[in-house]
Parts: C-alpha cells; sequence; structure tokens
C-alpha cells in the first residue's frame, strides 16, 4: 500500500524506488520526455543491439515494477501535476542536483504542507550542502574519490575504476534502510521528514 513518486535518473534513486516496487510499493517515475534517462539512451545492452529510448536493458534492469509519465517539470501546468502526485505518495524519491527542485517549486518546505506525512528522500554525489554541493557527477567519480580505486589494480600501477558506479549500489543500500526507518518512525508518530542521503 505505499506509494512512490520518484523524480531521478540513472542508478541511485531509481534503485530505491526499485526494492520498493519490487517489495509491493506503488510506484510512479516521472521522467521528461525533453531530457530522458541517461540509462536509456547512453547504457547498453540494446534490443537487438539496436539503441533507442524504449530497448536498453540497463534502463529496464532499474525501473521495472514502475508506473511511468512523462512531464516537462518546467512547462505550464507540470508542477500542479507533479504537486497533485506528491499528495497522492508516501514517499518521493529525487536525485538531481541540489537546489533543482526548490527551483521547480517541487522541494521538501513546498511539499510538506501539501502532505505533512510524506517522506522525501533526496540523494546526489555531494549532499545538498558543503563546498562540493554544486558538483554534478555520477557514481564513478565519488568512488575516485572516496579512495575505492586506489584498493583495486596491481599495487605497481595507477588508480584502477570499478566496475559500474559503485558507490551508487551503496547510495541504494543505504538510502532504503533511511526510507524504511523513516515509514517506521512515521507510524508512531505520524509525521513525515527529509533525508539528506550524502
Amino acid at each position: 500500500g505505499i506509494k512512490v513518486v520518484e523524480f531521478a535518473a540513472y542508478a541511485a534513486g531509481p534503485g530505491i524506488t526499485k526494492y520498493l516496487a519490487d517489495h509491493g510499493a506503488h510506484a510512479v517515475r516521472v521522467e521528461s520526455g525533453v531530457r530522458p534517462d541517461g540509462f536509456r539512451t547512453h547504457y547498453p545492452p540494446y534490443r537487438d543491439n539496436i539503441p533507442g529510448l524504449n530497448r536498453s536493458g540497463c534502463f529496464s534492469l532499474w525501473n521495472n515494477d514502475k508506473l511511468s509519465v512523462t512531464l516537462n517539470l518546467k512547462a505550464e501546468g507540470a508542477v500542479e501535476v507533479a504537486q497533485a502526485l506528491v499528495r497522492w505518495a508516501d514517499i518521493v524519491i529525487e536525485n538531481f542536483t541540489p537546489g533543482t527542485m526548490a527551483r521547480l517549486g517541487l522541494d521538501y518546505e513546498r511539499l510538506r504542507p501539501l502532505n505533512p506525512a510524506l517522506i522525501m528522500l533526496s540523494t546526489c554525489n555531494h549532499g545538498q550542502t558543503g563546498p562540493h554541493a554544486r558538483h554534478p557527477g555520477f557514481g564513478s567519480q565519488l568512488s575516485s574519490l572516496a579512495g575505492f580505486t586506489h584498493f583495486t589494480g596491481e599495487a605497481s600501477g595507477p588508480p584502477m575504476f570499478l566496475y559500474g558506479p559503485y558507490i551508487d549500489f551503496i547510495a541504494v543500500a543505504f538510502g532504503l534502510v533511511a526510507v524504511l526507518a523513516a515509514l517506521d518512525g512515521r507510524q508512531r508518530s505520524g509525521q513525515g521528514q527529509y533525508i539528506d542521503l550524502s
């Protein structure tokens, strides 16, 4: 019976929603047709080895069991549609760069009055605050910044890239646990909360 609205792309945000949906949550993914998820366009394998928006196995892996709506959040009336989804939801997951949701009018401070029991999780490479918060990036970059690439490869060789966005997988695990803890807390208090998964 848990309802999730996802404003996210690639791995970390969609992975959290995926596991909630895999375990029975009703999940709605909000995606722009103007700027589709990069897993659709840049990551094989593609069905019959032909790239296309609805042909990526990688995208399918991270987005099974979700409903989807195409919505350009910068278009007139789009924020109102997004707000209607938030009123319906128990959880919002987003992984835009810091400040994006606020510029769209969809940050927690503006969504909470619409749905006081709302749990919102934001996940991005460097968190919502701090000296590197505005640096967009991917899990592979953060894996290197965290030092993981210095633990792999030959001892006498250069740092080695880990397969895939390792940090994104870690973010999914911690993000899922944080959302489940927030749901447990809401059952006792009746109150939602905002989670910055840094």
